[in-house]
């Protein structure tokens, strides 16, 4: 049964289009890879899917229901959020922050229990930040905000987390752990992973990972391509997106598995 089932979708601000003829299943155990330039379309194609836009056409499904006529609070049982800039105004504790990622299973009034609050402390052990629980939300980096922000979408134990760009301006480190924590969530827990990234390398590594894995190349409003990363990703399609000239080079490890990765050489047009 798939998750998430978008038909012929399009979205347009007034007479503006977006994007159009846009159509895509994502199932448990799967990330969807959103790649794209700036100004593409991929971050309005997550806000409807979010609710915060509609779609102006087409269908949209949630577990086989009508995804435009969900309400915001039975969406939330269904896709939590991981955005990719979240302010910082007020000194949360870390565990206060992650136990509000309960709340779409809170009555209007009601504050959340002890059980509750362990769950936002399992929540951050298993994204392995335990140790931050009574920091100052506003005391951490930009890695341990993005990290604390997947443990707040898992605790709302939502069958789909959307996450926009996750290691945007990231060091090497906090890249890798966050994509080995995404890596770790769907791999045990069966989780659909839809995500927007400038790095065609994040699906390529998700793939090494033996994880099902779909990449859609979004160009211009459209999808140029849709499919598995090794298929999908080649020089002539990063050149269309991009206008860059590019190699693919493919690794072997020590223990026999293999890696491929895209690496951008000079630029060759000005989009």
């Amino acid at each position: 049964m798939s998750l998430v089932d978008v038909r012929q979708a399009a979205f347009a601000y007034g007479a503006l289009p977006v994007f159009e003829e846009i159509t895509f299943t994502v199932n448990p155990g799967e990330i969807f890879c959103l790649i794209g330039p700036n100004g593409c379309g991929k971050t309005t194609l997550l806000d409807c899917l979010l609710g915060f836009h509609a779609f102006t056409s087409g269908s949209f499904q949630l577990m086989q229901k009508d995804g435009a006529r969900m309400s915001p609070r039975r969406r939330a049982h269904v896709m939590a959020y991981v955005p990719q800039i979240h302010e910082r105004t007020f000194p949360y504790s870390v565990r206060e922050i992650v136990t509000m990622g309960r709340s779409a299973h809170l009555g209007f009034f009601e504050s959340p229990s002890h059980k509750d609050r362990s769950q936002a402390d399992a929540a951050l052990e298993r994204i392995g930040i335990g140790h931050l629980s009574r920091r100052p939300y506003t005391q951490l980096s930009g890695g341990e905000v993005r990290l604390v922000m997947i443990a707040r979408a898992l605790v709302q134990q939502t069958p789909v987390i959307v996450m926009d760009e996750p290691t945007a301006h990231l060091d090497f480190h906090f890249e890798l752990v966050i994509l080995e924590t995404i890596a770790a969530l769907v791999r045990e827990k069966r989780l659909a992973i839809i995500m927007a990234t400038h790095f065609p390398n994040h699906a390529l590594y998700f793939q090494s990972q033996h994880l099902q894995t779909t990449i859609a190349l979004f160009h211009h409003g459209r999808f140029l391509s849709v499919g598995v990363p090794n298929a999908v990703i080649d020089k002539e399609r990063i050149e269309t997106l991009y206008g860059i000239q590019t190699d693919v080079i493919t690794i072997t490890r020590a223990d026999g598995r293999t890696i491929r990765h895209i690496i951008p050489l000079n630029t060759i047009k000005i989009l």
